[in-house]
């Protein structure tokens, strides 16, 4: 079956999901029953970035939800760094899971949702009938280009940057110039007021950079056995090639690799049709 992305309509609802944590704010398209997909968005972002797939895959017969991860939620927002380890955010993705009655789904995860997606396919195969990470390659290959490859290393410098104690102050500074500039100007203006406005709200920021500030980086997952789909824009300024090839290394189950020539990272939004279309065809 083809789909005409871009003449679908944007029509997705706002739910929220309880769990012992707190309630979830999210996205949804499609009906409870049909196959489902979970899709997790990256720092600093929301939901929202997932929109126009989310809304594509319930209209093709999928019951798709984005969720505003930890922190984003306002009513999941731990105040304590340590509340955001990455066994917790595995948790969230288990715990939504659970309340929306998904024995078995697919998870969709870019940036630290890939990571998080990463993470939980290692440690809950069995919960997981694919994964698909976008941008982010498997944490052991980053850490291996890390070690490794002096680019990537500079790439990389951000991830100090955001722990240290002015991180908020800096980012905010000027009408928050220093946030909007992580997006290089590559997705919608109206998108970027929307995750600026979000994050301007009290505790909002550091709820999001707490998930740095709890990064463990000697904390790898296992080779993942779940079938498997990264991709990879070459122009990204965060993840380079050495990182992005050798992904491959970390997965046993069907593995296929998507480039993305002259896109970034913000892929879902940058290039919304292509990314749908890989990932149809990869959930299919």
């Amino acid at each position: 079956m083809s789909v005409a992305l871009g003449s679908l309509p944007c029509v997705t609802d706002h739910i929220q999901i309880t769990t012992a944590a707190g309630v979830f704010d999210a996205l949804a398209a499609g009906s409870p029953g049909d196959p489902p997909v979970l899709l997790l968005h990256g720092f600093p972002q929301a939901a929202i970035a997932w929109e126009h797939q989310v809304a594509v895959l319930g209209h093709a017969g999928l019951h798709a939800v984005a969720v505003d991860q930890r922190g984003y939620s306002p009513a999941v927002r731990p105040i304590d760094a340590v509340d955001y380890r990455v066994d917790e955010l595995v948790g969230d993705v288990l715990a939504v899971a659970d309340a929306l009655g998904w024995a078995e789904f697919d998870l969709v995860g870019h940036d630290w949702g890939a990571v998080v997606g990463w993470h939980t396919a290692a440690a809950h195969p069995e919960r997981l009938r694919t994964l698909t990470a976008v941008s982010a390659p498997h944490p052991a290959a980053m850490a291996a280009a890390l070690r490794e490859d002096e680019e990537q290393q500079l790439r990389s410098q951000h991830l100090s940057l955001f722990k240290e104690r002015t991180a908020e102050r800096r980012l905010l500074a000027d009408d928050a110039a220093a946030l909007r500039r992580i997006f290089e100007w590559k997705i919608p203006p109206s998108a970027v007021a929307e995750y600026v406005g979000r994050l301007t709200e009290p505790g909002a920021l550091t709820a999001a950079l707490s998930w740095f500030r709890a990064t463990r980086w000697n904390v790898l997952p296992d080779p993942v056995s779940t079938p498997t789909m990264h991709v990879w824009g070459t122009e990204d300024p965060a993840i380079g090639s050495t990182a992005a090839l050798s992904c491959g290394k970390w997965v046993t189950g069907p593995y296929r690799f998507e480039m993305v020539e002259d896109a970034s990272h913000w892929l879902p939004e940058e290039t919304p049709d292509l990314v749908t279309g890989l990932l149809l065809d990869h959930l299919r």
